[in-house]
């Protein structure tokens, strides 16, 4: 299912909805049919620090090294 951003023109109500093909999307908050299908940026893959870290450690612990780098991996 894909989330699509929309605005609804009744009420001015910006949101984002998991839609179905063979449902019909309504605004959540009056519950109008009549929506925008808003243009938005896809998100970039997670890179913060601590979703690095994680990914690392459940790695590690299940025996693969090959997500760090050869100069991380001789210190280990």
């Amino acid at each position: 299912m894909p989330l699509y951003d929309y605005e609804c023109p009744a009420c001015h109500h910006h949101f984002e909805l998991l839609v179905r093909s063979s449902t019909t999307p309504r605004c959540p908050q009056c519950g109008s049919e009549e929506l925008i299908k808003c243009v938005t940026a896809p998100s970039p893959p997670g890179k913060s620090a601590a979703i690095i870290k994680a990914n690392r450690q459940r790695a590690a612990a299940e025996g693969h090294f090959s997500n760090y780098s050869a100069a991380e991996r001789s210190k280990m």
